[in-house]
């Protein structure tokens, strides 16, 4: 099988990710519920994790980074425990529900009040829309990274501009970037980056997490076990274990450190150069092919994802033929993104979404478009 849906979740795992799954799995107890060996070992990995993460993310504060299953976890832990009635968001048309989701919650149960920055037919924004959209009451603005539909990346800097400008926080969904390209949250100027770990990563499914910049203070979204302070009727205030409550999943972040250990072994650049060259060559045997349309700015950097449609077939059909007839992964339909695809008028039809790893290879790419190129014919 040609493995095509990265930005779902990185099929092929480095081999040090696995092993260290597996080794987790015979050895580590239960972080912060012990001091036998067991639970030290869980406790010393989780910590590393931490530390490396930081680093990873330019995230000062090693305590900052917390652990969750995914990154919609960590983004509903900061929607709902930064704001208050009577609040003002900024968002954009790119996001994902993991994003939109919660703040339509917000709007509908806490009267906060929502604005959203248009894109355009190719998915783009003007960056103007962001200063044009704040009031008085505007407390942050929430966006994704880049959109795991049409690939198209927000500019962080010009977002972040307007945020210091106003006293704003600034919270990203990096779910389609991390561990695909350098992000330096301080450089940058992001309050709360939210990240998932078994996508870009390349770590297991389970893994994910928020760092917050020092300052910045989340009310607890879930309450419960911590490993400390148990006869408190509150959860702790201190980073971490303010905000995870429960059994972390040392298994999984065990995984998790071997994956930022290999990326950084790696070169998170090399990786990125990689990723966009497939992603290219992919772009590149496509956009000419009659009856194929495809979605997105290809003029500026992005993540490595091409969406496209051939002529008027659901994209179902079009992935069914592609995993049917030619053994290709890839994922249809409305990828969590209604607002994109309002924007890109594909909401009957949806895209067929082709997304590329590391690992991924010229060949996989060849062959890909050699399979678009046939059903276009047919």
């Amino acid at each position: 099988m040609i493995y095509l849906d990265n930005a779902a979740t990185t099929l092929r795992k480095p081999q040090a990710v696995m092993d260290a799954v597996l080794q987790a799995m015979g050895s580590m107890g239960n972080c912060a519920r012990g001091a036998h060996g067991s639970a030290l070992s869980a406790a010393r990995t989780v910590y590393e994790a931490r530390c490396q993460l930081a680093a990873f993310f330019g995230c000062t504060r090693p305590d900052h980074v917390i652990f969750t299953a995914n990154a919609t976890e960590a983004l509903n832990i900061a929607i709902n425990g930064l704001f208050v009635p009577g609040d003002h968001i900024i968002s954009t048309d790119l996001e994902h529900n993991s994003v939109l989701r919660p703040l339509y919650r917000l709007e509908a149960e806490q009267e906060i009040s929502l604005s959203f920055v248009p894109a355009d037919r190719t998915g783009c924004v003007d960056y103007a829309d962001f200063e044009r959209m704040i009031r008085s009451e505007t407390k942050a603005v929430v966006c994704t990274h880049a959109s795991n539909l049409t690939g198209n990346m927000l500019d962080l800097e010009k977002i972040s501009a307007v945020c210091k400008k106003h006293n704003l926080l600034l919270i990203v969904d990096a779910s389609q970037t991390a561990g695909c390209l350098p992000i330096d949250m301080d450089a940058l100027g992001i309050d709360v980056l939210c990240f998932t770990g078994h996508k870009g990563l390349m770590g297991p499914q389970g893994t994910g997490g928020l760092c917050i910049r020092e300052g910045v203070e989340i009310r607890p979204w879930k309450v419960g076990g911590s490993g400390v302070l148990s006869h408190s009727q509150t959860q702790p205030a201190e980073y971490p274990t303010r905000l995870e409550a429960g059994t972390l999943n040392a298994h999984g972040i065990a995984g998790l450190l071997a994956a930022v250990r290999f990326l950084q072994e790696t070169g998170i650049e090399a990786v990125h150069e990689k990723e966009c060259s497939l992603m290219k060559r992919f772009f590149d045997g496509v956009k000419e092919v009659p009856g194929v349309t495809v979605y997105g700015d290809f003029s500026h950097d992005r993540a490595a994802i091409v969406s496209l449609n051939i002529r008027d077939l659901d994209s179902g059909f079009v992935s069914d033929e592609l995993s049917e007839g030619f053994e290709i992964a890839t994922r249809p339909g409305a990828h969590c993104a209604p607002r994109m695809h309002r924007a890109l008028g594909t909401i009957k039809q949806g895209a067929v979404r082709f997304s590329f790893s590391y690992f991924n290879t010229e060949a996989e790419i060849d062959a890909a478009v050699e399979a678009v190129k046939e059903i276009a014919e047919e």
